[in-house]
């Protein structure tokens, strides 16, 4: 019979001369990542896991390992001298390889020493898969390997899957509005209602739109991290909002009526005569919705700007000289 030499240094990722230690380190990592309850329903990381797994039962245990090293090595010279026909694995050959009914010899200590994060209690050894190799060599009866004991199949805990986070950008219109986005979790586009009142670092929560859960598990939560984008000429502060109004120098000396911008339309604002430039008025509830408090809303403060005439003919200028120097006579 033809069976397929597996290099499981290789698999592993180590050298040949690696300890112990190295070698557990490798496998722990290997095997969190193709873990079958990490990628339910991938077969490709199913496949990985019970490779890595192979490999590291048969470099487990000094008997084992010493056994793979002179197999290993007798393969690599039968290479060298030109790997004519089929290699005679005969010598390193179990006494059974019926390739039934074995499951993984890993204690459920060692397990939760490994693996604590994926359950903390053991894990559901897949029966059989193997390769031929590993049968050949080191057999799968139900007395495990090597001559182990066989061993037991834990109860993997049930955990919820991890929370993730995503960035959002939008604008303060859009945060004055309420608005939407659509997400791709990588499994599937979603979309995602972003509600009004939402700040830079508020967290919207899509529940069960996170990592899957292990031990069926629930999923855990997508919460997506807002940015409320800079306004060209709106100033946020909490749920309050400031605004530049200008205004000519007549209207602040006489008074009168000026339209201001808000984000749910223009308001008129009574301008009282002798107003000074800096003046600061409140517009009550036309600022940004309140998060937690539906339908209350924060404060507008506009704050006055003198605007200076343009294009003034030589009779407006004359007018305004003749008010400076009776301005200058008064203070006088």
């Amino acid at each position: 019979m033809h069976v397929d030499f597996k290099d499981y240094y290789g698999i592993l990722g180590v050298a040949p001369d690696a300890d112990e230690k190295a070698i557990k380190k490798a496998y722990h990592q290997l095997a969190k990542k193709h873990h079958p309850d990490v990628n339910p329903g991938d077969k490709a990381a199913e496949e990985k896991f019970k490779e890595v797994t192979e490999a590291y039962q048969a470099l487990n245990g000094a008997e084992n390992r010493k056994k793979y090293d002179e197999l290993r090595e007798n393969y690599q010279q039968w290479q060298a001298r030109g790997g004519r026909g089929n290699f005679d694995y005969g010598r390193w050959q179990a006494q059974s390889a019926d390739g039934r009914g074995y499951t993984y010899s890993m204690s459920p200590e060692e397990f939760a020493e490994m693996f604590g994060d994926l359950g903390g209690g053991g894990f559901q050894g897949t029966q059989g898969g193997f390769s031929d190799f590993f049968s050949t060599i080191f057999g799968m009866g139900s007395d495990g390997v090597g001559g182990g004991h066989q061993t037991r199949r834990p109860h993997v805990r049930r955990q919820s899957g991890q929370d993730s986070e995503a960035a959002v950008r939008i604008t303060l219109e859009e945060a004055f509005q309420g608005t939407t986005r659509f997400i791709d979790t990588g499994e599937k586009r979603i979309e995602a209602k972003i509600p009004r009142g939402v700040k830079t670092g508020s967290k919207v929560r899509l529940a069960g739109q996170g990592g899957p859960g292990i031990g069926g598990g629930s999923r855990g939560d997508l919460y997506l991290r807002i940015t409320v984008e800079p306004h060209s000429w709106l100033e946020r502060q909490g749920d309050d909002l400031t605004v530049e109004l200008p205004v000519d120098i007549y209207t602040a000396v006489l008074g009168g009526e000026v339209s201001v911008h808000t984000l749910s339309g223009d308001v008129l604002l009574k301008v009282p005569s002798h107003s000074q430039a800096g003046k600061t008025f409140r517009l009550k509830g036309k600022g940004m919705p309140k998060l937690e408090a539906s339908g209350e809303f924060g404060d507008l403060y506009a704050k006055l700007r003198l605007i200076l005439p343009e294009n003034l003919s030589a009779k407006e200028i004359e007018t305004f000289r003749e008010l400076a120097t009776l301005r200058r006579r008064r203070q006088g």
